[in-house]
């Protein structure tokens, strides 16, 4: 199981926000390649990373803080927040990020979201914010209609490789994973499957791993110190 360490930036900085509320947000670092830095010598190859502010506007104003990162580090980079047409996601994967997150657009444009993985295969990942059994679009403002189940049947049929399924209740709240909705995931669909939201300790790690999930994504447990990365690193491997 691959680990993603993660981090969200706001104006050039390493950041939390607590359930998606801007209004709660905690800044970590001034340099989020120090960040990075530090993932790479807990033995991660990948990263996460979430635009907050390009998920507000549908720009790229951390684009240069993202590259710092790709540069400092080599970590294989995949990037959410905001991606909503093709000339973003082009912005990003020509500028050398691996991988891009599409989010709302992935339910409300499926003409793009088609596009976009025919243009560039498994570089499109797609990212399902679950409220009760459904998706949630807009920063999580809105609820879409359309359930998990429903929707990773429409991501697999359109060739979507990987989805990350956060479980909005969890994200940040230190309450640990939603390992039975992961469970149901891995079995019932072919796609690789990330967690996201609530991973908070090297137990919710091994279950997941137990459950051949392709990856996890850790945030505020690294910040917290509630994970020890390095150790979450070897139960992964």
């Amino acid at each position: 199981m691959i680990l993603f360490p993660a981090i969200d930036l706001f104006e050039g900085k390493a950041v939390r926000l607590f359930k998606g509320d801007y209004a709660q947000m905690t800044v970590y670092s001034d340099h989020p390649e120090e960040i990075a830095k530090d993932f790479t010598a807990c033995g991660a190859t990948h990263v996460h990373l979430v635009d907050l502010e390009g998920a507000r506007s549908g720009e790229t104003p951390n684009l240069e803080t993202v590259l710092k990162i790709r540069e400092s580090t080599g970590l294989f980079c995949e990037i959410g927040g905001g991606i909503r047409s093709m000339e973003i996601a082009d912005r990003y994967l020509d500028a050398g990020l691996d991988r891009v997150i599409l989010g709302t657009a992935a339910v409300e444009n499926e003409d793009f979201l088609r596009a976009a993985v025919e243009k560039h295969g498994d570089r499109i990942a797609v990212g399902a914010d679950i409220r009760d059994g459904y998706v949630a679009v807009r920063g999580w403002t809105e609820q879409s209609g359309v359930t998990l189940e429903a929707f990773c049947e429409k991501m697999q049929a359109i060739g979507v490789a990987t989805v990350i399924c956060t479980d909005i209740s969890r994200d940040g709240a230190m309450r640990g994973t939603n390992r039975e909705m992961y469970r149901m995931l891995s079995e019932k669909f072919r796609l690789q499957i990330t967690a996201s939201g609530g991973v908070s300790s090297l137990e919710d790690v091994r279950s997941l791993r137990e459950m051949n999930l392709y990856g996890a994504i850790i945030g505020k447990a690294y910040y917290t110190g509630d994970i020890d990365l390095k150790k979450a690193m070897e139960i992964a491997r």
